[in-house]
């Protein structure tokens, strides 16, 4: 997929940019595979903003997705690739041998009609999945399991990819899209390939009201704010933030302050964190 630029028609249209979308099938989504979203615009079940700046946007359903991919040994033909409203990577629409179909994340250079499958037996090829036992060592792979039979937590969003880089007794070393180095059992499923949009993030929104569209509402910064309702407010005209570092609504440190539990459990899987030399 290519980036789309528009003539500067208007204000808003200067500078914007979409995804190409003429690559994707012009079909209406499966309907067994859609279940209805319901909006909470950030709010707890007492009615409390928790998490702030959400609601509005356009509506959407949800596309059920098979992480898992725990049909096995039983080829699929991909039928169609979609646009999903829910995330930034395409998704495929794939139909097994005995009927049934199933939504997955769909691998970069997948096209309609590729035949794939799941399993030990499986070939290395776009779109199939297998455990990370079973792969090669330098496989570049995403939709990757964090506990074996969950389902992948890891490298679903567009144009990611992590690389296998060593297996040993019962584990498998990823090299993860933040430069993480991370083990993992090697009974976890992944598929090969990367994630489709890989230029999702060279879109330029343009305008705020396709933010609006997200369900995403304005940020006001504290420093225009008064002191009452913001630790960075007050003062006349433009003035610093009066302490040793930028602060949260709620006083607690903003930028660079480290918030992961020192003991964490899965502290002794991880052999090189990212940004690390």
């Amino acid at each position: 997929m290519a980036i789309k630029f528009y003539k500067p028609t208007t204000p808003g249209r200067r500078g914007m940019s979409v995804v190409d979308y003429s690559g994707l099938s012009k079909v209406k989504p499966e309907k067994s595979l859609l279940t209805p979203v319901k909006k909470h615009s950030g709010r707890s079940a007492g009615g409390e903003i928790t998490v702030r700046h959400k609601g509005g946007g356009n509506r959407k359903k949800y596309r059920i997705i098979d992480f898992k991919r725990n049909k096995l040994d039983m080829d699929a033909t991909v039928l169609t690739l979609e646009y999903d409203p829910n995330r930034t990577s395409f998704i495929a629409l794939v139909e097994y041998e005995d009927g049934e179909k199933r939504y997955i994340i769909a691998p970069d250079k997948l096209e309609v009609g590729n035949v794939i499958r799941a399993g030990a037996g499986s070939d290395i090829k776009i779109g199939n999945a297998m455990k990370l036992a079973d792969m090669p060592l330098g496989t570049v792979v995403h939709n990757v399991e964090l506990y074996p039979g969950k389902g992948g937590q890891l490298v679903r969003s567009a144009g990611n990819s992590a690389q296998l880089m060593a297996k040993e007794n019962s584990m498998a070393l990823l090299r993860l899209p933040s430069g993480e180095l991370r083990n993992v059992s090697a009974k976890c499923m992944a598929t090969i390939g990367t994630v489709s949009n890989p230029d999702h993030g060279n879109v330029n929104l343009g305008k705020a009201g396709r933010v609006r569209h997200m369900g995403i509402k304005p940020t006001v910064r504290g420093s225009v704010m008064n002191p009452c309702d913001h630790p960075h407010g007050g003062g006349e005209g433009k003035s610093p933030v009066g302490r040793p570092g930028p602060v949260t609504p709620w006083g607690k440190p903003a930028l660079g302050y480290k918030t992961r539990k020192t003991n964490k459990s899965s502290d002794k899987f991880i052999v090189k964190r990212r940004g690390k030399k």
